[in-house]
């Protein structure tokens, strides 16, 4: 096991990549279980992490040691990999094909070991249960936008309603949801320990 500190391993792999490889041991499974935990999709979980890791090598000489910790680093690089995924609803392989590294399937085993690592049942219940409390138009227009991705003019459409009704109808579902995850101690924000 190397001793090094994360901002030593990242610094030292420029010159030994393998130095690397400790790096991604070491925080690996945690990025698993934070994209887990905030996109509720297993594969999508595994997509990220081998996106946010193959960004990290590849960027690695624009490290700047600044007195934070790597780690902090590698998870600025995480952040923008899920708001980019969130923002445009796909998986980016950019970074991978870089580097080289081919996509892989997820198997179904390591697909079930990600369920595992973040138990994600009182997360899909709690959910479920918030959206039996919605009105069936924000419901609807939840649906409509985070689901089928729509855009708000598109939604409003659809519900014969303005574009800011539709716009209240999504963001009063989401307030009511996230408050019903907050009464059960649960959040989708929240980092897993």
């Amino acid at each position: 096991m190397d001793e090094r500190s994360d901002t030593e391993l990242l610094l030292a792999s420029r010159a030994e990549p393998v130095a690397f490889v400790e790096l991604y041991r070491r925080h690996a499974e945690d990025l698993l279980r934070y994209f887990a935990r905030r996109t509720l999709d297993p594969e999508a979980a595994a997509e990220l992490t081998a996106e946010t890791f193959a960004e990290a090598y590849a960027s690695r000489g624009n490290y700047r040691d600044t007195g934070a910790n790597g780690v902090a680093w590698l998870y600025g690089i995480a952040q923008h990999q899920l708001s980019r995924f969130f923002r445009t609803g796909r998986l980016s392989a950019m970074a991978r094909g870089r580097i080289g590294i081919n996509h892989e399937e997820l198997p179904p085993e390591d697909y079930e070991r990600i369920e595992e690592l973040v138990d994600l049942a009182p997360i899909k219940e709690a959910l479920v249960e918030a959206l039996g409390t919605l009105a069936e138009e924000q419901r609807d227009a939840l649906q409509l936008r985070v689901i089928d991705g729509l855009g708000y003019a598109q939604v409003a459409e659809r519900l014969g309603c303005a574009e800011a009704a539709a716009r209240q109808r999504v963001s009063r579902g989401l307030r009511r949801i996230a408050l019903v995850l907050q009464e059960r101690g649960l959040s989708l924000a929240t980092e897993v320990e």
